[in-house]
């Protein structure tokens, strides 16, 4: 409801401007999904990603076999004994977690590793869409496949073709589907 409240807001205010301003739309994910850098990118990053998970599993795994002799050899342990293992358990499972973290947490390796590949690539976009944008003399570029709802679109006012051809990705024979 709060989204609603702001577009209608940001509605309002572009709405005194339209009659200086002319807008353009392109949809970022189908432009990204062109682009041969972007899928090697996604590649490596799918690829790293399957790695870390299956290390983090392994590590589980690790702590689940301790937790499981544990439970197995618990009746022939002293008090102390048992609670010395329950408490090397515990600081695995604290270590497990703390490197899930790291890899998949916020600003974790996993994070840190798709902004390396995934931002230059982005960045490229971007730039292209801006030399579009100032050849075609338009104030304001949405992204169609972003957040903002664009509830009708006219196809005269996508300019996803431009920034694949600023790429040098046009003339392949598709369209973009609105």
């Amino acid at each position: 409801m709060k989204n609603i409240g702001i577009i209608i807001g940001i509605l309002f205010l572009v709405n005194n401007y339209t009659f200086a301003q002319k807008f353009g739309y392109v949809d970022s994910d189908y432009i990204l999904n062109k682009m041969p850098e972007y899928a090697e990118a996604q590649s490596e990053i799918d690829k790293l990603s399957q790695q870390w998970e299956n290390e983090v599993k392994d590590l589980y795994k690790q702590v689940e076999a301790l937790e499981a002799k544990l439970k197995a050899e618990e009746v022939l342990l002293t008090k102390e004994m048992r609670v010395e293992r329950e408490s090397d358990i515990d600081q695995k499972w604290l270590e497990v977690k703390d490197y899930q973290k790291k890899v998949f947490g916020f600003e974790g390796l996993f994070f840190l590793k798709k902004k390396e590949l995934i931002k230059p690539i982005q960045d490229k976009v971007f730039e292209a869409v801006e030399k579009v944008a100032k050849g075609n003399r338009l104030q304001i570029v949405f992204d169609k496949s972003g957040d903002l709802v664009m509830i009708y679109t006219d196809p005269i006012h996508d300019y996803t073709d431009f920034v694949l051809e600023e790429l040098g990705l046009g003339d392949q024979n598709d369209t973009v589907s609105n």
